[in-house]
Protein backbone atom coordinates (compact mmCIF):
# COMPACT_ATOMS: atom_id res chain seq x y z
CA UNK A 1 0.00 0.00 0.00
CA UNK A 2 1.54 3.85 -0.96
CA UNK A 3 1.55 5.90 1.57
CA UNK A 4 0.23 8.99 1.05
CA UNK A 5 2.32 12.60 1.88
CA UNK A 6 1.99 13.84 5.25
CA UNK A 7 -1.09 17.20 4.46
CA UNK A 8 -1.30 20.02 6.05
CA UNK A 9 -4.05 18.83 8.50
CA UNK A 10 -1.55 16.02 9.23
CA UNK A 11 1.04 18.59 10.45
CA UNK A 12 -1.01 20.64 11.92
CA UNK A 13 -2.33 17.71 14.45
CA UNK A 14 1.19 16.70 15.27
CA UNK A 15 2.44 20.23 15.81
CA UNK A 16 -0.26 20.44 18.41
CA UNK A 17 0.42 17.32 19.89
CA UNK A 18 3.97 18.42 20.35
CA UNK A 19 3.04 21.74 22.21
CA UNK A 20 0.12 20.65 24.01
CA UNK A 21 1.99 17.59 25.72
CA UNK A 22 5.27 18.99 25.53
CA UNK A 23 4.02 22.34 27.01
CA UNK A 24 1.43 20.87 29.58
CA UNK A 25 4.30 18.60 30.68
CA UNK A 26 6.65 21.24 31.42
CA UNK A 27 3.82 24.12 32.37
CA UNK A 28 2.52 21.17 35.03
CA UNK A 29 5.67 19.87 36.52
CA UNK A 30 8.04 23.00 35.93
CA UNK A 31 11.80 21.59 36.82
CA UNK A 32 10.46 18.58 37.67
CA UNK A 33 9.24 17.39 34.05
CA UNK A 34 12.31 15.91 33.09
CA UNK A 35 12.11 13.47 35.57
CA UNK A 36 9.51 11.49 33.40
CA UNK A 37 6.57 13.90 32.17
CA UNK A 38 8.68 15.17 29.93
CA UNK A 39 9.64 12.05 28.57
CA UNK A 40 5.99 10.19 28.67
CA UNK A 41 4.54 13.48 26.63
CA UNK A 42 7.62 12.55 23.83
CA UNK A 43 6.52 9.03 23.51
CA UNK A 44 2.63 9.99 23.14
CA UNK A 45 3.85 12.43 20.45
CA UNK A 46 5.41 9.83 18.66
CA UNK A 47 1.97 7.69 19.17
CA UNK A 48 0.34 10.57 17.69
CA UNK A 49 2.20 10.59 14.97
CA UNK A 50 2.61 7.15 14.44
CA UNK A 51 -1.64 6.73 14.25
CA UNK A 52 -1.24 9.39 11.22
CA UNK A 53 1.59 7.87 9.59
CA UNK A 54 -0.85 4.23 9.58
CA UNK A 55 -3.67 6.43 9.07
CA UNK A 56 -1.52 7.67 5.94
CA UNK A 57 -0.83 3.73 4.48
CA UNK A 58 2.87 3.03 6.36
CA UNK A 59 2.92 -0.32 7.81
CA UNK A 60 3.93 -0.23 11.71
CA UNK A 61 6.92 -2.77 11.01
CA UNK A 62 8.64 0.35 9.30
CA UNK A 63 7.71 2.85 12.06
CA UNK A 64 9.71 0.29 14.67
CA UNK A 65 12.52 0.07 12.77
CA UNK A 66 13.45 3.36 12.02
CA UNK A 67 12.57 3.52 16.16
CA UNK A 68 15.01 1.03 16.58
CA UNK A 69 17.28 2.72 14.23
CA UNK A 70 17.44 5.91 15.69
CA UNK A 71 17.17 4.66 19.87
CA UNK A 72 20.28 2.30 18.78
CA UNK A 73 22.59 5.16 17.99
CA UNK A 74 21.88 6.25 21.39
CA UNK A 75 24.26 3.93 22.78
CA UNK A 76 27.83 5.21 22.85
CA UNK A 77 26.44 9.03 23.78
CA UNK A 78 24.37 7.25 26.90
CA UNK A 79 27.66 4.78 27.75
CA UNK A 80 29.22 8.22 28.44
CA UNK A 81 26.54 10.36 30.36
CA UNK A 82 26.40 7.15 32.81
CA UNK A 83 30.40 7.51 32.73
CA UNK A 84 30.55 10.92 33.12
CA UNK A 85 28.72 10.57 36.47
CA UNK A 86 30.77 8.30 37.78
CA UNK A 87 33.87 10.41 36.91
CA UNK A 88 31.89 13.54 38.62
CA UNK A 89 31.56 11.28 42.07
CA UNK A 90 35.30 10.28 41.75
CA UNK A 91 36.24 13.89 41.37
CA UNK A 92 34.46 14.74 44.47
CA UNK A 93 35.82 12.30 46.97
CA UNK A 94 39.19 12.80 45.54
CA UNK A 95 39.37 16.10 46.76
CA UNK A 96 40.11 17.71 42.80
CA UNK A 97 36.87 19.60 42.58
CA UNK A 98 36.91 20.79 46.24
CA UNK A 99 40.70 22.04 45.75
CA UNK A 100 39.54 24.13 42.95
CA UNK A 101 36.92 25.60 44.67
CA UNK A 102 39.26 26.56 47.49
CA UNK A 103 41.74 28.20 44.90
CA UNK A 104 38.77 29.87 42.89
CA UNK A 105 37.25 31.41 46.10
CA UNK A 106 40.35 32.25 47.37
CA UNK A 107 41.10 34.78 45.16
CA UNK A 108 37.84 36.86 45.56
CA UNK A 109 38.55 40.67 46.01
CA UNK A 110 35.87 43.42 46.77
CA UNK A 111 37.33 45.70 44.34
CA UNK A 112 36.91 43.46 41.07
CA UNK A 113 34.20 41.66 42.67
CA UNK A 114 32.07 41.41 39.45
CA UNK A 115 34.87 39.92 36.83
CA UNK A 116 35.80 37.64 39.75
CA UNK A 117 32.45 36.62 40.55
CA UNK A 118 31.96 35.37 37.02
CA UNK A 119 35.56 33.86 36.64
CA UNK A 120 35.22 31.90 40.22
CA UNK A 121 31.34 30.41 38.40
CA UNK A 122 33.09 29.41 35.47
CA UNK A 123 35.98 27.26 37.20
CA UNK A 124 33.18 26.01 39.06
CA UNK A 125 31.00 24.87 36.56
CA UNK A 126 34.06 23.87 34.38
CA UNK A 127 35.39 21.18 37.11
CA UNK A 128 31.50 19.88 37.74
CA UNK A 129 29.87 20.57 34.52
CA UNK A 130 26.34 22.00 36.04
CA UNK A 131 25.14 25.91 35.64
CA UNK A 132 21.82 25.04 37.76
CA UNK A 133 24.36 23.87 40.74
CA UNK A 134 26.58 26.54 40.38
CA UNK A 135 24.50 29.31 40.36
CA UNK A 136 23.06 27.25 43.64
CA UNK A 137 25.76 26.92 45.71
CA UNK A 138 28.76 29.67 44.64
CA UNK A 139 26.46 31.86 43.24
CA UNK A 140 23.52 32.08 46.35
CA UNK A 141 26.94 33.38 48.56
CA UNK A 142 28.28 35.79 46.16
CA UNK A 143 25.03 37.31 45.72
CA UNK A 144 25.01 37.40 49.54
CA UNK A 145 28.45 39.54 49.31
CA UNK A 146 27.60 41.56 46.71
CA UNK A 147 24.96 43.08 49.48
CA UNK A 148 27.90 43.34 52.03
CA UNK A 149 29.77 45.34 48.93
CA UNK A 150 26.63 47.06 48.84
CA UNK A 151 26.79 46.27 44.73
CA UNK A 152 24.23 45.46 42.30
CA UNK A 153 22.79 42.12 43.00
CA UNK A 154 21.37 42.35 39.18
CA UNK A 155 24.80 42.79 37.93
CA UNK A 156 25.95 40.01 40.18
CA UNK A 157 23.52 37.64 38.86
CA UNK A 158 24.48 38.14 35.36
CA UNK A 159 28.21 37.75 35.98
CA UNK A 160 26.82 34.33 38.16
CA UNK A 161 25.23 33.59 35.39
CA UNK A 162 27.37 34.18 32.39
CA UNK A 163 30.83 32.55 34.21
CA UNK A 164 27.89 29.18 35.08
CA UNK A 165 27.21 28.84 31.83
CA UNK A 166 29.89 29.56 30.24
CA UNK A 167 31.94 27.05 32.13
CA UNK A 168 29.03 24.22 31.94
CA UNK A 169 29.26 24.93 28.08
CA UNK A 170 33.09 24.27 27.95
CA UNK A 171 32.97 21.13 30.23
CA UNK A 172 33.41 17.82 29.30
CA UNK A 173 31.31 17.21 32.17
CA UNK A 174 28.04 18.86 31.16
CA UNK A 175 24.71 17.35 30.05
CA UNK A 176 24.47 19.74 27.38
CA UNK A 177 27.86 19.59 26.45
CA UNK A 178 26.99 15.55 25.63
CA UNK A 179 23.90 15.77 23.96
CA UNK A 180 24.27 18.53 21.50
CA UNK A 181 27.32 16.60 20.00
CA UNK A 182 25.76 12.98 20.15
CA UNK A 183 22.02 15.03 18.83
CA UNK A 184 24.30 15.94 15.83
CA UNK A 185 26.39 13.34 15.16
CA UNK A 186 29.55 14.90 16.58
CA UNK A 187 32.21 14.10 18.83
CA UNK A 188 32.30 15.44 22.69
CA UNK A 189 36.17 16.82 22.41
CA UNK A 190 36.07 17.83 18.76
CA UNK A 191 32.33 19.70 20.05
CA UNK A 192 33.94 21.76 22.55
CA UNK A 193 37.22 22.54 20.76
CA UNK A 194 34.89 24.29 17.79
CA UNK A 195 33.43 26.11 20.39
CA UNK A 196 36.40 27.59 21.73
CA UNK A 197 36.58 29.77 18.93
CA UNK A 198 33.04 31.61 19.68
CA UNK A 199 33.10 31.25 23.12
CA UNK A 200 36.62 32.17 24.76
CA UNK A 201 36.47 35.67 22.51
CA UNK A 202 33.13 35.92 23.94
CA UNK A 203 33.68 35.28 27.63
CA UNK A 204 36.73 37.57 27.25
CA UNK A 205 34.66 40.38 25.84
CA UNK A 206 32.47 39.28 28.63
CA UNK A 207 34.93 39.89 31.75
CA UNK A 208 36.25 43.21 30.33
CA UNK A 209 32.74 44.67 30.63
CA UNK A 210 32.60 43.42 34.13
CA UNK A 211 35.68 44.73 35.25
CA UNK A 212 34.42 47.96 33.90
CA UNK A 213 31.67 48.31 35.56
CA UNK A 214 33.56 47.34 38.54
CA UNK A 215 36.38 49.95 38.32
CA UNK A 216 33.56 52.27 38.22
CA UNK A 217 31.00 51.21 40.74
CA UNK A 218 31.49 52.83 44.54
CA UNK A 219 32.54 50.17 47.07
CA UNK A 220 32.45 49.97 50.17
CA UNK A 221 33.93 47.82 52.73
CA UNK A 222 31.90 44.44 53.29
CA UNK A 223 32.07 40.89 55.68
CA UNK A 224 33.44 37.93 53.33
CA UNK A 225 32.39 35.98 56.13
CA UNK A 226 30.39 33.53 54.08
CA UNK A 227 33.34 32.79 51.81
CA UNK A 228 35.64 32.30 54.73
CA UNK A 229 33.10 29.94 56.06
CA UNK A 230 33.17 27.91 52.75
CA UNK A 231 36.66 27.84 52.71
CA UNK A 232 37.01 26.51 56.33
CA UNK A 233 34.63 23.86 55.42
CA UNK A 234 36.19 22.67 52.70
CA UNK A 235 39.85 22.98 54.66
CA UNK A 236 38.74 20.63 57.46
CA UNK A 237 36.83 18.36 55.63
CA UNK A 238 39.45 17.40 52.56
CA UNK A 239 42.83 18.02 52.42
CA UNK A 240 43.50 20.65 50.12
CA UNK A 241 47.15 20.46 47.92
CA UNK A 242 47.95 21.35 44.36
CA UNK A 243 48.21 17.96 43.63
CA UNK A 244 44.63 17.19 44.20
CA UNK A 245 43.79 18.95 40.64
CA UNK A 246 46.22 16.68 38.86
CA UNK A 247 43.27 14.32 37.65
CA UNK A 248 40.96 17.45 36.15
CA UNK A 249 44.53 18.26 34.65
CA UNK A 250 44.96 15.46 33.29
CA UNK A 251 41.62 14.44 31.94
CA UNK A 252 42.01 17.72 30.37
CA UNK A 253 45.39 16.65 28.81
CA UNK A 254 43.54 13.56 27.64
CA UNK A 255 40.84 15.95 25.21
CA UNK A 256 43.59 18.38 24.01
CA UNK A 257 45.53 14.99 22.99
CA UNK A 258 41.93 13.26 21.03
CA UNK A 259 41.70 10.08 23.59
CA UNK A 260 38.33 9.42 22.56
CA UNK A 261 35.80 10.88 24.84
CA UNK A 262 34.86 7.21 26.48
CA UNK A 263 38.34 6.33 27.40
CA UNK A 264 39.26 9.67 28.46
CA UNK A 265 36.70 10.00 30.77
CA UNK A 266 36.43 6.42 32.62
CA UNK A 267 40.95 6.90 32.56
CA UNK A 268 39.91 10.43 34.19
CA UNK A 269 37.54 8.21 36.64
CA UNK A 270 40.24 5.67 37.82
CA UNK A 271 43.20 7.97 38.40
CA UNK A 272 40.28 10.03 40.65
CA UNK A 273 39.68 7.22 42.67
CA UNK A 274 43.48 6.67 43.27
CA UNK A 275 43.79 9.79 44.37
CA UNK A 276 41.04 9.59 46.63
CA UNK A 277 42.82 6.31 47.86
CA UNK A 278 45.87 7.96 48.27
CA UNK A 279 45.39 11.82 49.99
CA UNK A 280 41.78 11.71 51.17
CA UNK A 281 40.96 8.60 53.64
CA UNK A 282 39.47 11.33 56.13
CA UNK A 283 36.64 12.11 53.40
CA UNK A 284 36.14 8.44 52.56
CA UNK A 285 35.76 7.05 56.13
CA UNK A 286 33.55 10.33 56.02
CA UNK A 287 31.88 8.93 53.13
CA UNK A 288 31.52 5.76 54.67
CA UNK A 289 29.86 6.57 57.91
CA UNK A 290 27.17 8.47 56.25
CA UNK A 291 26.32 5.19 54.09
CA UNK A 292 26.70 3.38 57.20
CA UNK A 293 26.86 4.68 60.39
CA UNK A 294 28.83 3.16 62.98
CA UNK A 295 30.09 0.49 60.41
CA UNK A 296 33.84 -0.52 60.85
CA UNK A 297 35.21 0.52 57.69
CA UNK A 298 37.49 -2.66 56.81
CA UNK A 299 38.48 -3.57 53.08
CA UNK A 300 34.72 -4.78 51.82
CA UNK A 301 33.35 -1.56 53.09
CA UNK A 302 36.07 0.42 52.03
CA UNK A 303 36.04 -0.65 48.27
CA UNK A 304 31.69 -0.84 48.75
CA UNK A 305 32.25 3.06 49.63
CA UNK A 306 34.57 3.91 46.52
CA UNK A 307 31.53 1.89 44.29
CA UNK A 308 28.68 3.71 46.06
CA UNK A 309 30.38 7.38 44.61
CA UNK A 310 30.72 5.91 40.99
CA UNK A 311 27.08 4.57 41.82
CA UNK A 312 25.23 6.83 43.60
CA UNK A 313 27.61 9.67 43.80
CA UNK A 314 28.93 11.57 46.64
CA UNK A 315 27.59 12.85 50.03
CA UNK A 316 28.91 14.81 52.69
CA UNK A 317 27.42 16.32 55.39
CA UNK A 318 29.06 19.27 57.33
CA UNK A 319 27.75 22.55 58.99
CA UNK A 320 27.69 24.31 55.96
CA UNK A 321 24.80 23.77 53.99
CA UNK A 322 26.50 25.52 50.44
CA UNK A 323 29.05 23.27 50.94
CA UNK A 324 26.69 20.20 50.97
CA UNK A 325 24.44 20.91 48.08
CA UNK A 326 27.69 21.68 46.07
CA UNK A 327 29.80 18.69 46.65
CA UNK A 328 26.90 15.30 47.21
CA UNK A 329 26.42 14.96 43.75
CA UNK A 330 27.40 12.56 40.96
CA UNK A 331 27.38 8.78 40.20
CA UNK A 332 25.95 7.11 37.40
CA UNK A 333 22.08 7.06 38.87
CA UNK A 334 22.35 10.66 38.59
CA UNK A 335 22.10 10.60 34.87
CA UNK A 336 19.14 7.64 34.32
CA UNK A 337 16.95 10.76 33.76
CA UNK A 338 19.11 12.09 30.42
CA UNK A 339 19.55 8.56 29.36
CA UNK A 340 15.70 8.09 29.74
CA UNK A 341 15.23 11.79 27.74
CA UNK A 342 17.85 10.70 25.10
CA UNK A 343 15.77 7.68 24.23
CA UNK A 344 12.48 8.91 24.38
CA UNK A 345 13.39 11.90 22.34
CA UNK A 346 14.63 9.38 19.56
CA UNK A 347 12.01 7.39 19.67
CA UNK A 348 9.93 10.49 19.04
CA UNK A 349 12.19 11.31 16.39
CA UNK A 350 12.37 8.58 14.40
CA UNK A 351 8.60 8.33 14.15
CA UNK A 352 8.64 11.97 13.17
CA UNK A 353 11.21 11.25 10.51
CA UNK A 354 9.45 8.44 8.92
CA UNK A 355 6.06 10.07 8.94
CA UNK A 356 7.93 12.61 7.26
CA UNK A 357 6.89 15.37 9.75
CA UNK A 358 10.09 16.61 10.13
CA UNK A 359 11.14 17.34 6.24
CA UNK A 360 7.45 18.69 5.92
CA UNK A 361 8.70 21.76 8.39
CA UNK A 362 12.35 21.71 6.87
CA UNK A 363 10.29 22.03 3.29
CA UNK A 364 8.91 25.39 4.52
CA UNK A 365 11.66 26.71 6.42
CA UNK A 366 14.39 26.25 3.47
CA UNK A 367 13.02 28.71 1.72
CA UNK A 368 15.04 30.99 4.49
CA UNK A 369 18.33 29.15 3.84
CA UNK A 370 20.60 30.34 0.45
CA UNK A 371 24.18 30.73 2.60
CA UNK A 372 25.87 28.88 5.39
CA UNK A 373 25.12 31.96 7.43
CA UNK A 374 20.99 31.37 6.95
CA UNK A 375 21.32 27.84 7.72
CA UNK A 376 23.41 28.87 11.05
CA UNK A 377 20.43 32.08 11.35
CA UNK A 378 18.18 29.36 10.98
CA UNK A 379 19.23 26.88 13.08
CA UNK A 380 19.50 29.18 15.70
CA UNK A 381 15.84 30.84 15.25
CA UNK A 382 14.69 27.03 15.70
CA UNK A 383 16.73 26.37 18.69
CA UNK A 384 15.07 29.86 20.16
CA UNK A 385 11.89 28.62 19.16
CA UNK A 386 11.65 25.29 20.81
CA UNK A 387 13.33 27.52 24.18
CA UNK A 388 10.20 29.86 24.38
CA UNK A 389 7.52 27.51 22.79
CA UNK A 390 8.62 24.56 25.34
CA UNK A 391 10.47 26.09 28.27
CA UNK A 392 13.30 23.53 27.86
CA UNK A 393 16.73 23.79 27.17
CA UNK A 394 16.92 19.93 26.10
CA UNK A 395 14.80 20.03 23.85
CA UNK A 396 16.10 22.71 22.16
CA UNK A 397 19.12 20.75 21.08
CA UNK A 398 17.67 17.57 20.49
CA UNK A 399 14.52 18.85 18.39
CA UNK A 400 16.72 21.38 16.11
CA UNK A 401 19.48 18.89 16.12
CA UNK A 402 17.35 16.41 13.91
CA UNK A 403 15.59 18.54 12.16
CA UNK A 404 18.70 20.10 10.57
CA UNK A 405 21.27 17.90 10.43
CA UNK A 406 21.15 16.12 7.28
CA UNK A 407 20.77 19.48 5.64
CA UNK A 408 24.61 20.21 6.94
CA UNK A 409 26.10 17.10 5.04
CA UNK A 410 23.65 18.54 2.06
CA UNK A 411 25.94 21.27 2.32
CA UNK A 412 29.27 19.78 3.14
CA UNK A 413 29.12 20.90 6.56
CA UNK A 414 30.98 19.33 9.57
CA UNK A 415 28.60 18.19 12.17
CA UNK A 416 30.73 20.28 15.06
CA UNK A 417 29.29 23.26 13.43
CA UNK A 418 25.69 22.15 13.96
CA UNK A 419 26.78 20.86 17.99
CA UNK A 420 28.30 24.77 18.01
CA UNK A 421 24.96 26.10 16.62
CA UNK A 422 22.76 24.34 19.28
CA UNK A 423 24.55 24.87 22.07
CA UNK A 424 25.34 28.68 20.62
CA UNK A 425 21.60 29.56 21.13
CA UNK A 426 20.04 26.69 22.77
CA UNK A 427 21.71 26.41 25.92
CA UNK A 428 22.67 30.05 25.87
CA UNK A 429 19.39 31.78 25.78
CA UNK A 430 17.50 29.37 27.79
CA UNK A 431 18.55 31.32 31.31
CA UNK A 432 17.01 34.42 29.29
CA UNK A 433 13.48 33.50 29.20
CA UNK A 434 11.33 33.92 32.26
CA UNK A 435 9.05 30.68 31.65
CA UNK A 436 11.79 28.69 30.66
CA UNK A 437 12.73 26.45 33.17
CA UNK A 438 16.53 27.60 33.46
CA UNK A 439 15.21 31.26 33.63
CA UNK A 440 12.77 30.29 36.35
CA UNK A 441 15.61 28.65 38.08
CA UNK A 442 18.03 31.19 38.11
CA UNK A 443 15.80 33.99 38.92
CA UNK A 444 14.17 32.08 41.80
CA UNK A 445 17.47 30.71 43.17
CA UNK A 446 19.35 34.11 42.95
CA UNK A 447 16.65 36.23 44.07
CA UNK A 448 17.02 38.47 41.34
CA UNK A 449 13.83 38.46 38.35
CA UNK A 450 14.88 37.46 35.05
CA UNK A 451 14.53 40.89 33.22
CA UNK A 452 16.47 41.99 35.62
CA UNK A 453 19.29 40.14 35.26
CA UNK A 454 19.23 39.67 31.59
CA UNK A 455 20.86 42.67 30.38
CA UNK A 456 24.11 41.65 32.20
CA UNK A 457 24.14 37.93 30.94
CA UNK A 458 26.98 39.54 28.61
CA UNK A 459 28.02 36.36 27.50
CA UNK A 460 24.92 34.71 27.17
CA UNK A 461 23.60 38.00 25.12
CA UNK A 462 27.64 38.27 23.08
CA UNK A 463 27.93 34.55 22.18
CA UNK A 464 24.97 34.28 20.11
CA UNK A 465 25.92 37.30 18.24
CA UNK A 466 29.23 36.34 17.56
CA UNK A 467 28.28 32.69 16.30
CA UNK A 468 25.62 34.33 14.06
CA UNK A 469 28.65 36.77 12.27
CA UNK A 470 31.03 33.65 12.15
CA UNK A 471 28.25 32.20 10.09
CA UNK A 472 27.76 35.05 7.62
CA UNK A 473 31.45 36.12 7.59
CA UNK A 474 32.59 32.35 6.95
CA UNK A 475 34.85 32.59 9.85
CA UNK A 476 35.73 28.96 11.54
CA UNK A 477 33.02 27.67 9.58
CA UNK A 478 35.07 23.84 8.99
CA UNK A 479 34.06 21.62 6.27
CA UNK A 480 32.88 18.28 5.75
CA UNK A 481 35.63 15.58 5.97
CA UNK A 482 35.23 12.42 3.83
CA UNK A 483 35.18 9.58 6.32
CA UNK A 484 38.49 7.37 5.75
CA UNK A 485 38.05 3.49 4.30
CA UNK A 486 39.97 2.45 7.51
CA UNK A 487 38.85 3.50 11.00
CA UNK A 488 40.72 2.68 13.79
CA UNK A 489 39.27 1.20 17.31
CA UNK A 490 40.17 4.68 19.33
CA UNK A 491 38.28 6.51 16.71
CA UNK A 492 35.26 4.61 16.81
CA UNK A 493 34.88 4.71 19.96
CA UNK A 494 34.86 8.98 19.87
CA UNK A 495 33.59 9.44 16.78
CA UNK A 496 30.15 9.24 17.24
CA UNK A 497 28.53 10.02 13.58
CA UNK A 498 25.54 8.27 13.68
CA UNK A 499 24.83 9.39 16.89
CA UNK A 500 21.82 10.95 18.26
Amino acid sequence: MNNKPLSLTDTLIITFALLILLGGAISLFGGDSLSGPTQVAMLLIGFTAALVGLKNGLEWEGIEKRIVECTSRTVGPNLIFLSIGSLIGALMLSGAVPTLLYAGLSILSPTFFYPLSCLICALVALSIGSSWTTAATIGVGLIGVSYGFALSPEITAGAIISGAYFGDKMSPLSETTNLAPAVAGSSLFPHIRHMMWVSVPSFVLCLIIFTGLGLTSTLESGSQEQIAAFLATLDYHFSIAWYNLLPIILLLAMAILKVPAFLAIVGGTIIAIVFAILFQSEAIVSFANILQPGAALDTLHFFKTLLAALVDGFVIHTDNPAVNDLLSRGGMVSMINMVWLVLCSMMMTGVLEKVGYIQKIMNLLIVFISSTGSLIATTMATCMSVNLLTGDQYLSLVLPGQMWKEEYKKRKLAAINLSRTLEDSGTITSPLIPWNACGVFMASTLGVATFAYLPFCFFNLINPLIALSYGFLNIKIAPLEEPSTSKSLGDSNEGLPSHA
